[in-house]
């Protein structure tokens, strides 16, 4: 099966995850896979999760935003944050879904960042279980 390289790039710290066979991950309007020989193209990532498939083997990432940028040998993610499952802590990720669920009976506070902050939980929570 033809693979292409994957890079993992956050503000904070850049990983080759070498080769791969195919990625999915969570577009704006849904999610998309990518495999080897894929036409060029720029996506905005939404709060999700990543499936990488490298040796016949999956393993999955929370990831909570960015850009995928896609060449034909190449696919660069570039994310706001990343975490493996064995990264993710699952106690922290529930008092996380908790505490924003807490906050949604607050009438004064900021909805927007309050759903972005559920959804992470949520997501944390659904890749720590795989």
């Amino acid at each position: 099966m033809s693979t292409f390289s994957l890079e993992l790039v956050t503000p904070t710290k850049v990983l080759d995850e070498g080769q791969v066979e195919h990625i999915r991950c969570p577009g704006l309007d849904g999610y998309f896979g990518v495999m080897a020989n894929h036409r060029d193209a720029i996506i905005a990532l939404g709060t999700g999760e990543v499936k990488v498939t490298q040796n016949k083997k999956d393993h999955y990432l929370a990831v909570s935003g960015g850009f995928a940028e896609i060449t034909k040998e190449t696919v660069e993610l570039l994310l706001e944050t990343f975490e493996r499952v064995e990264e993710i802590d699952a106690a922290r990720a529930k008092l996380s879904l908790q505490r924003a669920q807490d906050r949604k009976e607050v009438k004064e506070i900021d909805t927007a960042r309050n759903e972005a902050s559920l959804l992470r939980a949520l997501i944390r929570l659904k890749v720590s279980k795989r």
